[in-house]
């Protein structure tokens, strides 16, 4: 199935509130999918917790309904890939759908100096965002400004990579037969680091460049392949039955700490007032759960106090 192919057909009954984890296919966008998710939910009400780009697949975790609402806390958890990096060629793009920049023989890096190379990019790093990003620049996003045909340069930015492993390393030649080494890695990042950028640093490093041929992303928060179904697999359910989803209580319990609540913690916090504060600690955003099962609210301490962050179950 691609992007372009989008069957037509009744309209589904909607969808209950809460999220769906797809797994996104190559060749769509991240709006290609909502687009798609909102035929099969019954509802224009959806949206999605971090884009991937068209090459990438895997995980992209979409709310429907209420659960749209936690999509912004969503988006800040750490996210896990699988990709491949291809040495001794760097493109415009940082990736396999750019314009090659320059090719450099790469036979000659060892395995001591891809190691130091990923050694150097791991734990709390800088790093410069690739230029064709969706980052705004003046109101614009950079690849916009870039396929304008203007220079783009963003700041670097702080970003944490937990995780950086090399789990294979083959020799390869280019079409011009020029020697190249595809590394596949696994990686967990912070929310906002570029695994584009990560394959480029690591090639600029080394001193052969670098790019991105293969992205899978298998994990955000705690929504992994495991619970991810194809967008053949969602258009397969019958269309007088609504999709399932994952409610929104079980969709909070899967990426945040969860409080379990009194009948009168759980009160107060409908009116939006707060109530004492126990183990989780300043800065947590923890999940509200009411001893029924149902999600409360989104709370944070502030002052001694936890407060509602985001009220789910209003009074």
């Amino acid at each position: 199935m691609t992007a372009g192919d989008r069957p037509r057909g009744d309209r589904r009954p909607t969808a209950a509130d809460g999220v769906v984890v797809v797994d996104k296919p190559a060749g769509w966008t991240s709006h290609d999918v909502v687009a798609r998710m909102r035929r099969l939910a019954g509802t224009r009400k959806v949206g999605h917790a971090g884009t991937l780009d068209p090459m990438a697949t895997g995980v992209l975790v979409v709310g429907i309904g209420r659960a749209t609402r936690l999509l912004t806390y969503i988006v800040g958890a750490d996210k896990e890939y699988t990709a491949t990096v291809r040495l001794g060629v760097s493109t415009t793009t940082d990736d396999a759908e750019g314009e090659t920049l320059a090719v450099t023989d790469a036979s000659a890096v060892s395995a001591v100096d891809l190691e130091a190379g990923v050694l150097r990019l791991t734990g709390a790093i800088q790093q410069v965002p690739s230029a064709v990003s969706a980052i705004k620049v003046d109101g614009q996003r950079a690849y916009a400004r870039v396929r304008a045909g203007e220079d783009v340069e963003l700041p670097a930015r702080p970003v944490t990579v937990s995780r950086f492993e090399v789990h294979e390393v083959r020799p390869a030649r280019t079409e011009d037969g020029s020697a190249v080494l595809d590394v596949d890695v696994l990686v967990i990042v912070s929310s906002g680091t570029y695994v584009r950028a990560l394959a480029r640093d690591l090639g600029a490093g080394l001193g052969v460049g670098g790019h991105l041929t293969a992205l899978r992303r298998t994990r955000v928060g705690g929504y992994g392949l495991d619970v991810a179904r194809s967008l053949e697999q969602l258009e397969a359910v019958p269309t007088d039955v609504p999709i399932d989803v994952l409610p929104l209580a079980d969709a909070a319990r899967a990426t945040f700490p969860v409080r379990e609540l009194s009948d009168d913690e759980a009160r107060a916090l409908s009116y939006g007032q707060s109530i004492g504060a126990d183990e989780a600690g300043s800065g947590v955003t923890v999940a509200g759960i009411r001893a029924d099962g149902e999600l409360v609210a989104l709370l944070e301490e502030r002052g001694g106090k936890v407060r509602p962050a985001l009220v789910f179950a209003p009074a």
